[in-house]
């Protein structure tokens, strides 16, 4: 019998693998492409909302259809491995520049936001057009101009946190947004109690509150700077607060001339008696609870150094020695 011995040569062996794996890192590579890597539409600097409770084939369908990820179905299946079934972290995600499609399924996973870059800081004591101009830094495009005309009759009612508010909030989502913070603090029972308790109307606690803001920077102070203030309107004398001519002309105690107390505006409490017509700032918890807490004393008069502390005084005459004392 005749038999046929096939022997390939060492060359040609070498040849075949280095085919098979090219063939095998080239379709590694298709798969890759096709499944894992980042749609070439992934739109860079996004934020993708995912619903809290939404079911993960639907999110993994919406993420699709937004041009995050290429496959679903590898999506859905590295969540269940990473989550064990327990699903995706509802909330805003940014998405700075493209991801694959696991590094995706693990942020999802583990509410990794990565939304710090899109945090908005909104002080205590600041006015509405300060609050524009933060937004205007934050965000290049926002509309400030909008943003105040919309907001013009909300001074004292735009509550000062820290918020995420996303890639390019519109004015109406930002308003809306500190709006209803405000309305979610000012009703906590505390809050409310003593507001009920001190019985005067909002607007005034507000107003109050907001020259606390401006007037004092501790909360003792404050409550005593509040029983010093609703002392004087109740005695029928100015408040004469200096915090209050950010909306006269914008100046501070430092820059305020003898003219400047002279000018006929609603705002100048030097020459109108009682609270201003509106607040003139945001205030904080601490401030509102300060307004409706006073700590009642004998004095009348107060001031603040140059360092930050606060000195009183019961008549005109220890006022104007304090003066001299304490700020020349």
């Amino acid at each position: 019998m005749r038999t046929f011995n096939f022997r390939l040569h060492p060359k040609k062996i070498i040849f075949f693998c280095i085919v098979i794996a090219g063939l095998i890192v080239l379709s590694s590579w298709i798969f890759y492409t096709i499944s894992f890597r980042a749609p070439k539409t992934f739109p860079e600097t996004a934020v993708i909302v995912v619903p809290p409770g939404s079911s993960l084939s639907q999110i993994a369908l919406d993420l699709e259809k937004e041009h995050i990820i290429r496959s679903p179905f590898w999506f859905t299946n590295f969540v269940l491995f990473l989550k064990q079934e327990r699903g995706v972290v509802g909330g805003e995600y940014y998405f700075e520049k493209p991801m694959s499609v696991y590094q995706i399924a693990r942020r999802v996973s583990t509410g990794d936001y990565n939304n710090d870059q899109l945090k908005t800081t909104i002080p205590e004591g600041v006015p509405v057009s300060d609050i524009s101009l933060i937004l205007k830094k934050n965000y290049p495009l926002f509309d400030t101009i909008h943003f105040l005309t919309i907001a013009q009759n909300k001074e004292g009612y735009l509550f000062p946190d820290t918020y995420y508010l996303g890639y390019h909030p519109s004015p109406e989502k930002v308003l809306g947004v500190l709006t209803e913070t405000f309305e979610k603090k000012i009703a906590q029972e505390e809050i409310q109690t003593a507001i009920t308790s001190f019985g005067r109307p909002l607007h005034e606690v507000l107003t109050m509150a907001s020259i606390l803001e401006g007037e004092a920077r501790q909360t003792r102070t404050r409550q005593i700077v509040a029983g010093i203030l609703w002392e004087r309107i109740k005695r029928g004398i100015p408040l004469q607060v200096d915090a209050a001519f950010r909306y006269v002309n914008g100046k501070t105690t430092k820059e305020l001339t003898m003219s400047d107390l002279k000018i006929d505006s609603p705002y100048n409490t030097y020459v109108y008696k009682g609270l201003p017509p509106t607040p003139i700032s945001n205030p904080g918890l601490d401030s509102i609870l300060a307004a409706v807490t006073p700590i009642q004393t004998e004095y009348i008069y107060f001031l603040t150094d140059n360092d930050g502390n606060m000195h009183y005084a019961v008549t005109l005459d220890e006022h104007v020695k304090n003066k001299n004392k304490y700020l020349k």
